[in-house]
């Protein structure tokens, strides 16, 4: 029920944004677009999974027989249930995938996954940051998100790097959370100590991740750059580097489906001042397809997990 409602607000504002925009100079914007740099920011895709699927090798213990075929696999499957499942729980899938094909135990596989978004969002909130901080045009409005994302930075690094402060968060959201929630903070307090004592054991291997999650996030943003100039539009990459990361948060938001639509919306506002509407329309469209394109190929190695699943499950 929820995914449906999810579907229907997502709906509900596209509808919104394409009666608000000229239609034909959306399409016009997509006819008169740079085809070398279409190819070169659709094709950022592969290096992008190619780095992340190293990142999920460099993560696994020194023993583990993850090959970096596999982590590619997994990587894909995981965007696959993405796109259907609600709060990115195709990574969260992607644990049991890792202990079912006896790459790890179990808490110690949920841990690895809960480190490696930790490490995404973190480093989402950096480059935000540091584009904001430089963004020219600041008025009372970016100056109020540049102090959010600032504390949320702030916070998020005390929760990797601070038992006591991650404990103090977790129990805090089993008492004011709502009662279907509680145990999912106990589950997560529970894989957060885990983790923590983990990674914090090889302090050279914790600057090798933190650093390629850095590297895979200016990949990200380089890419939406190189939609701009698809679009033979423009935008400072400085600039994009604030932008860019805002519009992603918004889609991040538990209110539509994959993001789609608040992360559309977010576009055509914020990048407003650069493009006309159609432009961020075509942009949205594009930055859709960074989620897409990863979820067909991985339906065919979905499929094979899911197998395994089945089968071992006796379903």
């Amino acid at each position: 029920m929820k995914r449906l409602i999810s579907i229907a607000v997502s709906l509900f504002i596209l509808l919104l944004l394409y009666w608000k925009i000229d239609l034909t100079g959306l399409i016009q914007v997509f006819r008169t677009s740079n085809a070398a740099w279409m190819v070169i920011s659709l094709g950022m895709v592969v290096p992008i999974t190619l780095f992340t699927s190293q990142r999920l090798q460099f993560l696994m213990p020194p023993q583990s027989t993850l090959s970096f075929w596999e982590a590619n696999r997994l990587i894909l499957a995981a965007s696959s249930l993405n796109m259907v499942l609600p709060a990115k729980a195709g990574d969260i899938a992607k644990a049991y995938f890792m202990r079912d094909r006896g790459h790890l135990n179990g808490s110690l596989a949920l841990s690895l996954v809960v480190f490696e978004k930790a490490c995404d969002m973190l480093s989402l909130l950096l480059w935000c940051l540091f584009g904001l901080w430089l963004y020219p045009q600041k008025g009372l409005f970016f100056w109020a998100i540049t102090l959010g994302i600032l504390a949320g930075l702030t916070a998020g690094i005390l929760l990797l790097s601070s038992t006591r402060f991650a404990n103090l968060f977790f129990q805090l959201g089993q008492i004011l959370g709502p009662k279907k929630i509680k145990l999912r903070f106990k589950q997560l307090q529970v894989a957060w100590a885990e983790m923590h004592d983990y990674f914090w054991r090889d302090k050279r291997q914790l600057l090798k991740i933190t650093s390629m999650s850095v590297f895979i996030w200016l990949l990200h943003l380089l890419q939406i750059w190189f939609f701009i100039l698809a679009l033979n539009a423009w935008t400072p990459f400085i600039t994009n580097l604030a932008l860019s990361p805002l519009a992603i948060l918004a889609g991040l938001l538990p209110l539509t489906f994959a993001g789609v639509g608040t992360r559309d919306a977010a576009l055509v506002f914020l990048y407003a001042p650069y493009f006309d509407a159609a432009t961020g329309a075509a942009l949205g469209l594009l930055c859709t397809s960074r989620y897409f394109l990863p979820a067909v190929g991985g339906l065919p190695f979905l499929e094979s997990y899911l197998k395994d699943m089945s089968w071992k499950t006796g379903k």
